[in-house]
């Protein structure tokens, strides 16, 4: 029998769908302009040293990279690659991963590179959002140059940033789509009263000045000014991530004024500072940043609230993406399970409190450490490019799944893999620059995931199960031996692994051998986590009997794992059908109950001293069982918080047991 739920969440084009993406979509990419130009400029050598030709050409490789990048591989191709209305890297891995086991290198990689740059995003936004405030004279005049106080300012908004979290963002995500627009206008806006009085600057559209600028001697920093360049784009990764929150038609109705708006503000950037590079004033200016500086004084104070609200939002969603990142990759076991909580009226809103923590406490010394927006740009963007060359890779694979004639394929591979790699060769620089921070933190998660891969693979090649049905008969005579106590009316094994009617040999070990459990039904119960994310259905065999239950659940991975919610239905479901006794209780708070109580065996593992192993497996597997004991516990993760739940320690036996002899001494009477 299977029970289907099935929630769609392809995302009609509307009004409300169009102002949900510009709140949720597009953060990241629309707090770019906040910082692009001032590292180019300030890594060329300050306004001083910046021709119109140079100005220009940082423009015209800004719009081309949103163009080719952002536009044509994500909005265009990307949001084809769809896993049910759900987007990002591991979606897309799920679409593919029939085509290879291999793929799955590819899906890590991004994976965990998009986390670990991603803890930038917070730190680099809200810092130079508050560096804004030197532009308002009253705060000048009061603190001066002081870094100190836009520290602790940086601080105390970020660690009110992460502690929201754990109440949701239902009430606050309301107001983002508003915010947004009115935030992408006030480019636009700024842009066009800078831009309009110097018409010219829209040469920058033509790629001959892109060009001109990589093989000009007056941009020092050769090839090596994209990866700053690159830093417009880096929103392009979490657009595709949040697919499945507005769907693709939101997104590809809403991203031309987005684009227009950036465009716009990078132009009237442009502008300002062809018109303002002579200017002695302003070339005094310490760690001068062009956004803020082309604002009229007058409304200085408005724009750096503004820009602090947009970074705050910016921020907000890639936390939120960070938390329904993990999830993916816990529930495709990629990950450790981890404590998740849904504070928010849909299963969208997710709060991870591990992950939150980590990412408060990395961003938080980001910021400590690197103090200003400057350094930190120096370190950001670098790990993102890894991201976009793996989902580059898994496109080609959709591609050719989808039916692409090979040379398409490969040769849309061909392109935006070179672009890509040419941006991401130009951003090794910034490894020296604390990009080193990234790349470690990347580095780390991806050893968790290839640990928790590779036990996996270790575990399946040689895990000893045994077929159930060869039991069936033991655990009747054990159901009916009354010289054997009751354990409970019903007791659920939650099996890690099922083939058919296969399971894990330490359970019958468990019901059997350890201490005998009698019980009126044995139920055992596997969860599959399917590549759709709001799959809710399940499957039955009770192999001819009325007393044994082998239940297969089949859940979405974006679908909590309220495991005792489930087994009641399912309960109700068969006795209905009169596939399962019923169990009237004598003592109950409800009359007429009839059904009985439940226990739940959850086995803890641990590596059997007598199991032979290559010495690396047997190293995988033990950092595997230590890394599991130092996460969240199974109850917790099967929401069996209230149930009543058994924990046995059984040994895990993989592979061949190492045999032992001993030699009997013999004594002399």
């Amino acid at each position: 029998m299977v029970e289907k739920s099935k929630v769609s969440h392809h995302q009609k084009l509307t009004a409300a769908g169009l102002l949900v993406a510009m709140g949720v979509v597009y953060g990241d990419i629309g707090t770019s302009p906040l910082y692009v130009m001032k590292a180019i400029v300030g890594d060329n050598g300050g306004l001083q040293n910046v021709s119109e030709n140079f100005i220009i050409g940082a423009v015209s490789l800004i719009f081309w990279t949103l163009t080719i990048l952002t536009t044509i591989k994500y909005v265009v191709i990307a949001l084809n690659a769809d896993n049910h209305g759900e987007g990002g890297i591991f979606s897309l891995y799920t679409l593919v991963r029939k085509k290879g086991k291999y793929l799955i290198i590819p899906a890590m990689i991004g994976g965990a590179a998009l986390l670990a740059d991603g803890v930038l995003t917070p730190a680099v936004t809200v810092t130079t959002a508050i560096e804004g405030l030197r532009g308002i004279p009253v705060f000048f005049d009061r603190f001066g140059s002081d870094q100190n106080i836009i520290v602790m300012i940086t601080l105390v908004i970020i660690l009110i940033l992460f502690s929201v979290q754990r109440f949701g963002t239902d009430a606050v995500g309301k107001a983002f789509g508003p915010i947004m627009l009115a935030w992408f206008t006030f480019l636009g806006v700024m842009g066009l009263i800078n831009f309009g009085q110097d018409w010219t600057v829209l040469r920058a559209l033509n790629p001959y000045y892109a060009i001109q600028l990589l093989l000009s001697p007056e941009n020092k920093l050769g090839i090596f000014v994209l990866g700053n360049v690159f830093l417009a784009t880096t929103g392009a990764e979490a657009l595709y991530s949040d697919l499945g929150h507005v769907g693709k038609h939101n997104i590809r109705a809403s991203w031309p004024y987005i684009k227009v708006c950036l465009i716009l503000n990078y132009l009237g950037q442009a502008a300002w500072i062809l018109s303002a590079k002579n200017d002695p004033s302003i070339l005094a200016i310490e760690n001068l940043n062009p956004f803020f500086q082309m604002m009229p004084n007058s409304i200085m104070l408005i724009g750096v609230v503004f820009a602090t609200v947009a970074a705050v939002i910016a921020s907000q969603a890639l936390i939120s993406g960070s938390f329904t990142l993990v999830s993916e990759a816990i529930k495709l076991k990629l990950l450790p399970r981890l404590k998740i909580i849904y504070p928010g009226a849909n299963i969208g809103q997710m709060y991870i409190p591990a992950v939150n923590m980590m990412l408060w406490i990395v961003c938080s010394l980001i910021v400590i450490t690197f103090r200003t927006s400057t350094h930190m740009e120096a370190a950001y963007g670098l790990s993102i490019t890894v991201t976009m060359l793996m989902t580059t890779i898994l496109l080609m694979f959709y591609l050719l799944q989808k039916g692409a004639p090979r040379w398409v394929a490969y040769l849309v591979t061909l392109f935006f893999g070179s672009i890509e790699s040419i941006f991401f060769v130009s951003s090794i620089a910034k490894f020296f620059h604390g990009g080193y921070v990234a790349v470690g933190i990347a580095l780390l998660i991806l050893a968790v995931m290839t640990i928790w891969e590779w036990g996996n693979i270790i575990k399946e090649k040689t895990s000893d199960t045994v077929p159930l049905k060869q039991y069936v008969e033991q655990l009747r005579m054990l159901k009916e031996d009354t010289s054997v106590p009751k354990s409970q009316t019903n007791v659920v094994f939650m099996t890690p692994d099922t083939i058919g009617d296969e399971i894990g040999r330490q359970i019958i070990y468990s019901i059997l051998d350890k201490q005998p459990k009698r019980a009126n039904v044995y139920w055992f119960v596997n969860v599959e986590v399917t590549d759709e994310p709001f799959t809710k259905e399940y499957s039955v065999d009770m192999m001819d009997t009325d007393f044994i239950v082998q239940v297969q659940l089949y859940l979405g991975f974006h679908v909590a794992q309220e495991v005792n919610v489930y087994i009641r239905q399912i309960v109700y479901d068969l006795m209905k059908e009169g596939r399962l006794p019923k169990q009237p209780q004598k003592y109950s708070l409800t009359p007429g109950r009839e059904v009985g109580d439940f226990q739940f065996i959850i086995i803890r593992e641990e590596l059997s001293k007598v199991t032979e192993l290559k010495k690396w497996d047997r190293q995988i597997m033990q950092l595997k069982l230590a890394i599991k004991k130092r996460t969240t516990s199974p109850e917790n993760w099967f929401g069996l918080e209230y149930s009543e739940v058994k924990y046995e320690s059984v040994p895990l036996i993989i592979g061949d047991a190492r045999k032992t002899r001993l030699r009997e001494r013999k004594v002399l009477l």
